[in-house]
């Protein structure tokens, strides 16, 4: 009993070594409960200047090439505010479940990106984009409250959100890192 408690422990202690070295982004969640509301929380590191990470992630129809998003598309541009249309789909049990919503951006230059969802399949969704330089990387920082407007119980869309987002970011992650220099020629 004792041996298998220590294999245990070990297996443990080396899938969290194992979940650790594969996070070179140093990304960090916590999506907590609030009632019906969600409070997301995300942020991770990456080699790029604010500049190019204020690029990527104002590149609204470019964000269709990560996973679940569909479509995304500029509806309108006025000034510093940008309407955009997109559609999710994910799959809840093999279920394939999709989320259109039509969000209005306001960029801050380098510094932020706010945004607001105007109308769609949510009750709720608003949040933002903080850019956070630093020798040469920049942290970017995402704080969001989403309220879902689903059927389904409430701890199948707390698994899907908490599972769909993780994945997000990663690839976000890694997706900057390796397109982030092609941004450059926006900063010039």
């Amino acid at each position: 009993m004792k041996k298998l408690l220590c294999i245990f422990v070990l297996s443990f202690i080396s899938i969290a070594f194992a979940e650790d070295a594969s996070n070179p982004y140093d990304l960090k969640l916590a999506i907590t409960r609030n009632g019906d509301r969600f409070q997301l929380s995300a942020s991770y590191v990456v080699p790029i200047t604010a500049c190019e990470a204020f690029a990527f992630i104002t590149d609204y129809e470019g964000a269709k090439i990560f996973p679940g998003v569909v479509e995304s598309q500029v509806l309108s541009r006025s000034g510093n505010r940008v309407r955009v249309s997109r559609l999710l789909e994910e799959r809840i049990l093999f279920i394939p479940f999709e989320m259109r919503s039509e969000l209005e951006y306001t960029e801050l230059s380098n510094r932020a990106l706010l945004f607001e969802q105007l109308s769609g399949d949510n009750k709720y969704y608003k949040g933002s984009w903080r850019l956070l330089p630093d020798k040469g990387f920049t942290t970017l920082k995402y704080e969001a409250q989403i309220e879902p407007n689903s059927l389904m119980p409430s701890t199948v869309v707390e698994y899907f959100i908490k599972n769909m987002v993780r994945r997000q970011f990663e690839v976000m992650a890694e997706i900057v890192t390796i397109k982030g220099p092609s941004y450059a020629r926006a900063c010039k």
